[in-house]
Parts: structure tokens; C-alpha cells; sequence
């Protein structure tokens, strides 16, 4: 079913826009500085496949930290709760996304939360494969399933440009191996770490992804339990206490939707039952959220009482 333009999310979109001015695009990894910082699109996918939407939502974008909800659900699927959760924890941190502070005070020195990077780095490591390129395959794999869309591949040039400025993830995985945390040799986990970021899609498919996850792992098209209830509700989860980087608690009290964002621009909601989100916004505010997008589903949330609390 096609995507059906809609007039009222046009006149949201225009609103939103005017916020685009006091973002900036995410320059320090050199392939998204080339993104045009007033862009702002969104797409909204239901239950029964009707998807309205408004901008260009057919334009590609790459997952950067959404893809860490989905590696998550790979890794719990993989490995089981228990195994995940000894190497990372479940707590939010008020530290910015790539920060390594809390690493060096806690004992052992077991990352916070999946969402941040140091977190995200420990839970790709643990997706189960003989190699990068099987490991890689298997995620591209889970996430074509639950968008439903068998094209989705992963930029090249974003993969490479994030691989050569990687530095401070390296720092972080080097921490990790002295400590213990990941057992594998760092450049063959970050080759693997900068595809999966660089994951690309449009917003349809985004948004698909997000009602697979609001709707407890069922695909609502084919019944299929892609995800089981239990992992779709941790992820859900970490989406409401930590997937809006340092700005997690200000999202759920204004907003209040499971949600993950990428410094691409893109923001990823899942309301739960309801429908799934997929936005693109490349202005980003000083935590690296889509300043736009941010106040686009905060206008949604007040029009349509999407808050969960």
C-alpha cells in the first residue's frame, strides 16, 4: 500500500521547520556534513499498512544510533538476557552518548546502558557469527525482515568515513578489551560496528521497523511474531529511559513515546499498539537529536495524547 501525502502533517512539518536554523548537521563525521540542514520528513505506518506521511520520505538515511535498539534485540535474541546483562547494564546516564567518565568509576567496568556507545560496542560484539561478514549479514537480515523491504543495504562511503574518524570508539573498545568486557580484535569490531551504523533507509521503512517493536515483535501484516514480546518490551524499554541520548528524561515527560534517535537526523518512534514513526531531520540540537524532529512529535504527542504516562 502506498504512502498517502498528508495535508495536516505538511502544516506540522512547516512548523517544525523553522527550528532547523539552531541545529547543526553532524560535521565530525564527514559524509552526514553533507546533509541539507533543512530537510525535515515523516512518515507514519498503522496496523492495518495504511502509512501517511509528509517531505521527501523517500530519501535514504542511515540508522547511526537507531540501528543500537536493533542490535540489542539481535544480541537478546541470540544470547538471552542474562549473558547481555552481565556485560552491560540497564541504568541511564546523564553523560553524553561517546563519553567514557562512568567506564573508569565503575567496578568492573561494565557500560551503563546498550544505548550509549560504549554499551553498543559490547552488544555488537555479542551477535553470534564466524566473521564481520556473516555477523553483518545476519543483522542486515533481521532488519530487512522487519521492515519488510529485502533492498536495504548500507552506505559505503558513510561506513568508511566513520570507520577513519572513529577514534574515541576505539578508545572505548581498547578500555573494554583491557577490562575484559569484549574479546575480539577491536578493527574487526569496529568494521562490523560502522556498517551496522551505516544501515541505510527511508522513513517508511523506519517507520515500519517502529510499529513492528510498538506492537510487542508482531509483524501486524503477516501475524508473524518477528521479535519475541519480551525483547520488543526491553527494547521499548530503553527506547523510553535512554534512546534520546542525555535528553531521555525531558523526552518522556514532554513527549512520553518509546523513541531512538541517530545523529544522521533520524528518530525512530514506537507507540505502543498504536503505530510506528520514522522522521528525518539532519539539524541536530547540542545532544545530538533532530531539533526539528524533536518538535515535531512533541506537537504530534500534544494534538494526539501519544504520551504513555
Amino acid at each position: 500500500m502506498p504512502c498517502q501525502s498528508s495535508e495536516e502533517l505538511k502544516e506540522l512539518v512547516e512548523e517544525a521547520k523553522k527550528h532547523t536554523p539552531n541545529g547543526r548537521v553532524a560535521s565530525y563525521i564527514p559524509a552526514l556534513g553533507k546533509a541539507n540542514p533543512n530537510d525535515l520528513s515523516i512518515a507514519i505506518y498503522y496496523p492495518d499498512g495504511r502509512c501517511i506521511s509528509a517531505g521527501n520520505v523517500e530519501q535514504e538515511i542511515t540508522l547511526q544510533s537507531i540501528s543500537k535498539v536493533i542490535s540489542l534485540a539481535l544480541a537478546l535474541k541470540d544470547r538471552g538476557p542474562d549473558c547481555v546483562f552481565k556485560r552491560v547494564g540497564m541504568e541511564p546516564t546523564g553523560d553524553p552518548f561517546n563519553s567514557i567518565a562512568k567506564l573508569e568509576t565503575m567496578a568492573p567496568a561494565k557500560p551503563l546502558n546498550p544505548m550509549i556507545n560504549a554499551g553498543a560496542l559490547v552488544v555488537t560484539h555479542m551477535i553470534k557469527g564466524d566473521s564481520v561478514e556473516e555477523r553483518f549479514e545476519r543483522l542486515l537480515s533481521f532488519i530487512r525482515e522487519m521492515a519488510n523491504d529485502p533492498s536495504i543495504g548500507y552506505s559505503e562511503e558513510v561506513a568508511r568515513s566513520e570507520f577513519e574518524t572513529a577514534n574515541l570508539n576505539r578508545a572505548l573498545c581498547y578500555f573494554l578489551k583491557e577490562h575484559r568486557v569484549i574479546n575480539e580484535n577491536v578493527e574487526q569490531l569496529m568494521d562490523l560496528y560502522t556498517k551496522q551504523c551505516a544501515i541505510e533507509m527511508n522513513c517508511l521503512a523506519l517507520a515500519r521497523i517502529g510499529l513492528v517493536i510498538g506492537m510487542d515483535g508482531v509483524d501486524p501484516q503477516t501475524g508473524e511474531q518477528v521479535l519475541p514480546k519480551d525483547i520488543a518490551r526491553i527494547c521499548k524499554t530503553f527506547m523510553v529511559t535512554c534512546g534520546m541520548y542525555n535528553a531521555s528524561g525531558e523526552f518522556a515527560i514532554k513527549i512520553g513515546i518509546p523513541a531512538k534517535s541517530g545523529v544522521s537526523g533520524g528518530i525512530m518512534g514506537a507507540v505502543p499498539g498504536r503505530f510506528g514513526i520514522g522522521i528525518f531531520g539532519p539539524a541536530l540540537d547540542e545532544r545530538g537529536n533532530s531539533i526539528a524532529g524533536i518538535k515535531l512529535l512533541e506537537m504530534l504527542s500534544n494534538n494526539y495524547k501519544l504520551s504513555m504516562f
